[in-house]
């Protein structure tokens, strides 16, 4: 599938790319974009900005890393492994104040060049099977009683462990207490956790959630599911924590209305040592070719970048180059 998109997106960002930049210098300096693994809507959106940028930085300027994620991008740009990547609005603000996420470790050479790319919720999902012994759909109440229950979450390095973290502390309740209670703490990759789902192993599922998300359609398909809101004392805490609450959906089979989850964001990021030429470019591809942009992926349609520049959207500081284009462009 990825594929197939990516080709037939290749002749209209190319065609739209070449009207608007085809005029501009050849890149003094190569440029790796960080994302993540093939067939994620990072990685759709990391292919499709190459496509656009490599025939005016140059023939083999670019490449794609196409592994680590919302945490690890930021650490990803700050060590130089790569020019720019895709990050959580939320994560690169961590980063760059050393918050714990980040045990000891800071990112404070990174800066934005575009934000708002698209939202990212962070969402609670549980088995009906283990609601119905619950008697309850209200995550407070099961995080506060003596109901065991097995927590399914991605590996370290997800935005969504973290934030699991927080939604339970702001519940009073730590991993350990989960275990301790007869419960316990999963943590898998992406492709085994619907099976895990499926197959039972697992009562409670939190993760980043998008419109059209492939593991979350697949488990609301193949699996009874609900998805339950964010507790008050969650929203705060995840609130104070860089993150917008808001509601999502209904985008999934068991998800019977709008859901309140905490919106991470999505912002495009750079190592302050990119060039600014290089940086201005970027921006102003990704700017003036937003329709292609957001025909690449449903997750990328809400794209607006008339807002792209602004502080609640990117989370940090622009970078110099693209802050020049934007007030070139008349946007800020």
């Amino acid at each position: 599938m990825f594929d197939k998109l990516t080709t037939a997106m290749r002749g209209v960002a190319m065609s739209a790319v070449l009207v608007t930049t085809a005029a501009l210098p050849a890149a003094a300096q190569d440029v790796r974009i960080g994302a993540m693994r093939e067939g994620s809507s990072w990685y759709v959106f990391a292919a499709t900005l190459q496509q656009m940028i490599e025939p005016i930085l140059g023939s083999n300027s670019t490449e794609i890393i196409a592994r680590g994620g919302g945490i690890a991008n930021p650490m990803v740009v700050q060590s130089g492994r790569a020019e720019i990547a895709l990050s959580n609005v939320a994560t690169a603000v961590w980063a760059q104040e050393g918050s714990d996420v980040y045990d000891g470790m800071a990112a404070p050479d990174i800066s934005a060049l575009v934000g708002g790319l698209n939202d990212v919720y962070i969402g609670v999902i549980a088995r009906e099977e283990f609601l119905q012994r619950a008697g309850t759909r209200d995550l407070k109440e099961i995080a506060q009683s003596d109901i065991p229950f097995r927590l399914l979450i991605k590996p370290v390095g997800s935005s969504a462990v973290p934030a699991a973290e927080m939604i339970f502390e702001s519940l009073g309740v730590s991993m350990d207490d989960i275990r301790a209670r007869g419960g316990d703490v999963i943590q898998l990759d992406t492709n085994q956790i619907a099976d895990q789902l499926r197959n039972g192993g697992a009562d409670i599922y939190i993760d980043t959630i998008i419109q059209g998300h492939p593991t979350i359609t697949e488990v609301g398909l193949t699996t009874r599911v609900a998805f339950l809101d964010l507790p008050p004392e969650a929203q705060e805490m995840l609130s104070q924590n860089g993150m917008t609450i808001g509601e999502y959906g209904p985008w999934f089979e068991g998800q019977t209305g709008p859901t309140s989850g905490a919106n991470l964001g999505t912002v495009l990021i750079a190592n302050n040592d990119l060039d600014e030429e290089i940086a201005y470019t970027i921006t102003k591809t990704i700017i003036e070719n937003a329709e292609a942009l957001k025909a690449s992926h449903g997750a990328w349609s809400q794209f607006d970048p008339a807002t792209a520049m602004q502080p609640e959207r990117t989370g940090i500081p622009l970078h110099p180059g693209a802050a020049r284009y934007y007030q070139e462009a008349g946007l800020m």
